[in-house]
């Protein structure tokens, strides 16, 4: 119904921010992500803020969502879409973890990092894992596609540079820049989280 919505910041708490827009106070359920990304003032005017926007309906009422990015925006709704995650849940997860971070650990098959978040477990962390693992990546190599048309073919690659590529193409990373990443990296004897992270590293120089 709303795809965004713009206005000035009324009000904001942890939990939700206020938007007035066209005179009309929106009150958006936010994330923890969302409330650190949003301008946080006292007095004065207020910021002009946008949010990204779900609208949830449920038998018992209906509640509005707002997320600072269109990222975090379809990572949630990906999450909602795993059988026994809800709203609230799929919220405690981009609390606990930035959008990257969660995308990372699905890619790595994570679940303790996962099931950190309040209300999610572990057969949970797992059941997002299997369930969003493919689309993540299928995400990240079409988008990856997009940008490499003029970028030479990976191939040749082991099954763990594969799965690190991966995952760093899942956090926005062209895959010849991820695989330019890898080089001197020792794939072999390096755990896969540890491969990512330094690659990670050189590619945030």
């Amino acid at each position: 119904m709303f795809y965004y919505i713009k206005g000035e910041l009324a009000l904001l708490d942890r939990s939700f921010a206020v938007v007035d827009a066209g005179g009309v106070g929106y009150k958006l359920t936010i994330s923890g992500t969302t409330y650190s990304a949003l301008p946080h003032t006292s007095g004065g005017n207020a910021p002009q803020v946008k949010l990204y926007s779900h609208l949830a309906v449920r038998e018992d009422g209906i509640e509005l969502y707002g997320f600072a990015t269109p990222e975090e925006l379809n990572l949630f709704r990906l999450l909602t879409s795993v059988s026994g995650v809800g709203p609230k849940a799929a919220i405690s997860m981009l609390t606990q973890l930035t959008p990257e971070k969660l995308a990372l650990a699905v890619c790595t098959d994570d679940k303790k990092q996962i099931s950190k978040a309040p209300g999610v477990g572990p057969k949970t962390a797992a059941r997002i894992i299997l369930e969003l693992k493919d689309k993540l990546r299928a995400d990240a190599e079409t988008a990856s596609d997009v940008a490499d048309t003029d970028a030479p073919a990976i191939s040749g690659i082991g099954s763990k540079s594969a799965e690190a590529i991966d995952a760093l193409t899942v956090l926005g990373f062209n895959r010849a820049a991820a695989l330019d990443a890898l080089r001197g990296i020792d794939i072999d004897n390096t755990e896969l989280e540890d491969i990512i992270r330094a690659a990670l590293k050189k590619l945030m120089k």
